[in-house]
């Protein structure tokens, strides 16, 4: 079945989340439209390679243009209008720069093919038996109990209400029998009655009696009722939504998805629609108490009291139901929520969690920034905000008719006040230390009550250039980690200090959320130690802009530039595990020496500011000693042009009989390097790196030497008789050189070839680069 198809079959929970990775960038509509042909394209190749970025576009131009013809044929008007304002976008943003919508729309199969991934996991985990398709807690089913007592409750009351109304009739008419019959006058001038009169006014005292007992009955079981609402709301407020609140925060910076809000949705209307129930009663109380009172009346006492409190109740209700339901992110940085460049469009949705449909298109929504500009920091940049920052609240957005309104076209522009864009001169944090909130508000008018709601998103930092993206990430990561408190934009005037057990699941989540893998004990460890040293209680500069030591950058633009090579150049290798990423050089050497020749790890380069990977691999000497060998690590720009599986694949040396050889056998601890890398390789891709007129494929000290030079050094190697001698070149690649060289000057290859061993590079050439 075609990846789209089963994606439709999935809860909504997991539909939700769908709906999120998609925006103007690449809309679901052409994501419905093209399914079959949008799958069957390598959208992962052509976001790393332009020529065939290129060919994809215009193949998708083309195929959109079909689509066009069969709305045409249907007299479809409403697809067709939609499908040519997409072409017309896909073209105006994307013509000149192929590979970016490559990238995007590989980046959205690859999070489809995670979220079927995790729907699977749970249903075998029999996680999909709730509506939900969570697992529902002893708590949780104890506030459903609550919930539905409160709803027996509401209607227990509406029937004794009607009982009361009919009580009240039958006194009300009784009374005024009596009084037009001028029986009750004649009592209270002090005449004598008659039997007959005084049997009625008894019955009069005894209904009156009971009309009075009914009232108080009914007047304290509102009290205990609203005093039942209010438990009930305070765990739903208090709890249920911090704690979702709280899982948003952790989702945000890597941790596990956070849990959609229809369970919660359901809970809130209910009890807001029982709170209006008991509302609507409370008024009634005051209609009766209107036609018929008396001297200690409990109505006239206690129904002031009992308005207040449902109407306080009501009120706070809507204001906590009132959440941002996605926090802003930039579409094109959707692994980065949070982090918002000026001058560059993003995206939120609010939601109202109680579920009206009177409200539907009654709210509208207005979007600011820094509000409450008097609790920032003194000296931090004002904004504004441009784009569509007024929006009216509907139930047509969502999928499941939720109220809504989404926010699609914001961006920032920086106010400038004379000096630099802040407010005054004696600012004491950085810009990526810096917190802003946006913040929706709206007023909402129901049954006779004006509600004014707002609310705000996390905090989130403003960077004006992309290269303050990992240390914006990084103040977002330590905000988010260390509080739940909504607005603290003061945080990191005096931030607080973190545990390492902290640091490293944050770290860990960094790979697992757009991953299969995170990281291990052994590789956390590592990172402890390059980053602490011995000190791995606490971590109070780990979050900070400041360059690692002896470094011209900081830990988490080298992390940053890490994640992005896995995700975009190694993430296959990365998931099956084989690279062991983080590993300190003495640990390396302790668990290769043991190991036979030939075999091999995969490490993370720590010198190379961008990302970079490398391989170290045993060898003997040819005394036998075991030697440790390195090659330069390869950067992105090498792994844009041949993928890594591939260079391993092919990669050789010339051993000391200048023979071309492969010192990579096995990766580490045992698997052949045909089993782990051979799967990954195209197979019209040569096995082999070469030499093409831009550069090396496989990058080492001879990369940037033209072949001319190369022969005349007489391919530098390593002394005779040393098996280490190593000359990464291909076999393909060495022939043409050699068959060229001697064409030209016959006899002199062969001296050439023969002052080969009388230059050592092995010190130079190989060594561990970090």
């Amino acid at each position: 079945m075609a990846q789209w198809n089963q994606l439709q079959q999935l809860e909504t929970r997991y539909l939700e989340q769908l709906y999120h990775l998609y925006s103007d960038s690449f809309p679901m509509e052409l994501r419905q439209f093209l399914a079959p042909w949008i799958e069957s394209q390598d959208w992962a190749y052509a976001a790393n390679k332009e020529s065939h970025a290129t060919l994809v576009f215009h193949n998708l131009l083309g195929e959109i243009d079909q689509q066009y013809s069969r709305f045409l044929q249907e007299n479809n008007v409403l697809y067709q209008h939609n499908l040519r304002r997409i072409k017309q976008h896909l073209q105006s943003k994307y013509l000149e720069k192929p590979m970016e919508i490559a990238r995007i729309v590989a980046r959205c199969l690859w999070e489809e093919q995670r979220l079927l991934q995790t729907a699977t996991t749970a249903q075998q985990d029999g996680q999909g038996a709730h509506p939900t398709g969570t697992v529902v807690t002893e708590k949780q089913q104890i506030l459903e109990h609550n919930l539905q007592d409160i709803r027996k409750r509401v209607q227990d009351m509406e029937q004794k209400m009607k009982m009361l109304e009919n009580l009240q009739d039958d006194f009300d008419f009784n009374y005024k029998t009596l009084k037009s019959a001028g029986e009750l006058s004649q009592d209270l001038n002090g005449n004598s009655q008659a039997a007959a009169t005084r049997q009625k006014m008894a019955q009069l005292e005894q209904m009156l009696s009971a009309l009075d007992q009914l009232r108080r009955q009914i007047v304290t079981e509102m009290a205990g009722l609203l005093s039942a609402m209010d438990f009930v709301q305070k765990n739903l407020t208090d709890e249920e939504l911090a704690d979702w609140k709280r899982r948003q925060q952790i989702a945000c910076i890597g941790g596990p998805p956070n849990i959609c809000l229809d369970r919660l949705e359901t809970w809130i209307t209910s009890l807001a629609e029982s709170q209006l129930q008991i509302r609507q009663q409370i008024k009634k109380l005051e209609e009766l108490q209107q036609k018929v009172s008396y001297k200690g009346d409990p109505i006239i006492q206690h129904r002031p009291a009992l308005e207040e409190k449902i109407v306080n109740l009501f009120r706070n209700l809507m204001k906590s139901a009132f959440v941002v339901e996605r926090q802003p992110c930039m579409p094109m940085h959707p692994d980065r929520p949070l982090v918002i460049k000026t001058g560059v469009q993003f995206t939120n949705k609010v939601r109202l969690l109680v579920k009206f449909p009177e409200l539907n298109y009654q709210l509208k929504i207005k979007v600011c920034i820094d509000k409450e500009s008097g609790d920032a920091v003194r000296g931090s940049r004002k904004f504004n905000i441009l784009g569509t920052n007024t929006k009216v609240m509907n139930m047509e957005e969502s999928n499941n008719g939720s109220l809504s309104a989404e926010f699609k076209h914001l961006t920032l522009r920086e106010q400038r006040c004379g000096n630099g864009g802040r407010t005054n001169s004696d600012a004491s944090l950085i810009v990526t230390e810096e917190l802003h909130l946006i913040t929706f508000e709206t007023e909402v008018y129901h049954q006779g009550l004006k509600i004014d709601l707002e609310t705000h998103s996390l905090p989130v930092v403003v960077i004006s250039n992309i290269c303050q993206m990992p240390n914006a990430w990084a103040s977002i990561l330590w905000y988010n980690m260390l509080t739940n408190h909504p607005k603290n934009v003061n945080f990191f005037t005096k931030p607080p200090v973190a545990t390492w057990d902290q640091v490293a699941e944050i770290l860990s989540w960094q790979f697992s959320s757009t991953t299969k893998r995170g990281l291990t004990i052994e590789q956390l460890t590592t990172l402890a130690e390059k980053l602490l040293g011995e000190r791995k209680c606490a971590c109070p500069n780990v979050w900070a802009c400041e360059n690692m030591a002896g470094k011209g950058f900081s830990f988490w633009v080298w992390l940053d530039n890490i994640i992005d090579l896995v995700k975009k150049y190694i993430l296959a290798l990365w998931n099956e595990g084989y690279i062991m990423g983080f590993i300190s050089k003495e640990r390396e050497r302790a668990i290769l020496s043991p190991k036979p020749p030939g075999t091999f790890l995969l490490r993370f380069s720590e010198s190379s500011k961008e990302g970079g990977i490398t391989f170290t691999w045993v060898e003997k000497d040819i005394n036998g000693k075991t030697q440790i060998q390195s090659v330069e690590p390869y950067t992105k720009q090498q792994l844009s042009s041949m993928s890594f599986a591939e260079i391993i694949m092919g990669y050789k040396i010339m051993d000391a009989t200048n023979i071309l050889v492969s010192p990579l056998v096995y990766l580490f601890p045992e698997i052949p390097k045909e089993e782990a890398f051979g799967r990954f390789c195209r197979p019209e891709a040569q096995p082999e790196p070469e030499f093409p007129e831009s550069g090396c494929k496989c990058p080492s000290v001879f990369m940037d030497f033209p072949d001319s030079e190369l022969l005349g050094n007489a391919f530098p190697g390593t002394n005779s008789g040393n098996t280490s001698d190593l000359f990464p070149m291909s076999p393909r690649t060495l022939d043409s050189i050699m068959h060229s060289e001697a064409e030209a000057n016959p006899g002199q290859l062969g001296e050439a070839l023969s002052h080969r061993h009388t230059h050592s590079v092995s010190s130079w050439c190989f060594e561990i680069t970090f």
